[in-house]
């Protein structure tokens, strides 16, 4: 009798366990508190320039972050226009050290405080009739709103400088206080009365980096960035 007592014990413990687990995986992504594996760390805004790059035969365009490291030669020129065209100038030399960029989702991620949202955001630049925005778009339900980064402040179909709406910058990625070879789209807070619950981070669901992403005093930044060779049009 006291065997069948503990069985039936344990099996109402394990339904316990098993109904609290079924509870938090529909939590939604809102309501769970944000911490982050990474860090983020200021940057020197103005050695960047934030583009919408052509792809193909330029009806469509994606986001291209480039960075002058070192003044050996310019990375980039962007003309005083507007919208403002930019000149990829890193594509016609060997940049290495000289200038990083930062093409794709393994070189730069949405964050916002201290919630990494790099796998329930993407980046995209979106093409309409007077402009070219830079908008923040929720790949899972309940991730947060959609959100509009930045915009080129008119059309066109060339590389063309993003500008930030107020409140986004570009920061560095960190890990342990080490710089790592990759940059964040930045915003301190959530804009609108939707982000008064911060949506969770994604950082749980990524491993620390290897010692060789991690960018040391003597190395350049571009040190972890993603070598993959850009899709035609892309610079």
């Amino acid at each position: 009798m006291s065997f069948m007592k503990g069985l039936r014990s344990r099996q109402l413990g394990l339904a316990a366990v098993a109904a609290v687990g079924a509870s938090l995986a529909v939590e939604p992504l809102q309501g769970r508190a944000a911490g982050s594996l990474f860090q983020s760390l200021p940057l020197e805004q103005a050695n960047f320039v934030v583009v919408a790059a052509p792809i193909g035969d330029g009806t469509k365009a994606q986001l291209n972050i480039y960075e002058q490291v070192r003044s050996t030669r310019p990375c980039f020129s962007v003309a005083s226009l507007q919208p403002a065209p930019v000149e990829p100038l890193l594509a016609s030399f060997d940049f290495s050290g000289i200038c990083s960029r930062y093409i794709d989702a393994n070189g730069y991620s949405l964050r916002v405080g201290e919630s990494d949202l790099g796998t329930s955001y993407r980046l995209s630049v979106v093409r309409s009739e007077d402009d070219n925005l830079l908008m923040a778009v929720p790949t899972r339900e309940g991730a947060g709103p959609e959100m509009v980064i930045a915009r080129t402040r008119g059309s066109g179909n060339g590389y063309l400088q993003l500008l930030f709406e107020p409140g986004w910058e570009l920061k560095r990625r960190a890990y342990d206080g080490r710089a790592l070879g990759h940059v964040y789209v930045y915003r301190e807070t959530w804009p609108g009365a939707t982000a008064a619950v911060e949506p969770a981070a994604d950082q749980a669901e990524v491993d620390a980096p290897a010692a060789d992403q991690v960018v040391s005093e003597e190395s350049s930044p571009s040190d972890g960035v993603s070598s993959q060779q850009p899709a035609e049009g892309k610079v």
